[in-house]
């Protein structure tokens, strides 16, 4: 399972090391995408179809969200495999996108890892964490 939050470097040539435990869990080679709240996901390639079935359901018409969500995740996926030392480099287009400047954050999510600009993080947790009771009471009714 892919958990945790583990802090990185961006190279000026766009190349970071994945964090080890995840490389474990992902394998070398695997898929990055463009995410939700300007960030970058990455899943392994056993699990990405899994992962698009949640956001865009096979059995949905194609509609103009479906079709924009495919786009959006679908059009922006790259695969990238790791060199000998779990290295890998960001799409060009992927990086500016996520606004990746040299401090950036892997966050493990159970099934995908998100890939975040370490400052854009730092203000989405501090905004999380407020109101994370109301997040979790949300969630209980649901499941009343």
């Amino acid at each position: 399972m892919l958990i945790g939050s583990y802090s990185g470097r961006l190279s000026p040539k766009r190349r970071t090391a994945v964090p080890k435990k995840f490389l474990e869990e992902l394998g070398n080679t695997f898929i990055i995408a463009k995410w939700y709240e300007r960030c970058l996901v990455i899943v392994g390639k056993s699990l990405w179809e899994a992962l698009l079935e949640r956001v865009s359901p096979k059995g949905l018409a194609v509609t103009g969200p479906v079709r924009d969500t495919d786009r959006f995740i679908l059009g922006s996926a790259f695969e990238v495999s790791s060199d000998g030392q779990g290295r890998i480099v960001i799409p060009a287009g992927l990086a500016s996108y996520a606004n990746l400047s040299e401090k950036i954050v892997f966050l493990g999510l159970r099934d995908r890892v998100e890939l975040w600009d370490e400052e854009v993080w730092i203000k989405r947790e501090t905004e999380i964490a407020s109101h994370a009771a109301e997040l979790i009471e949300k969630l209980a009714q649901k499941n009343d």
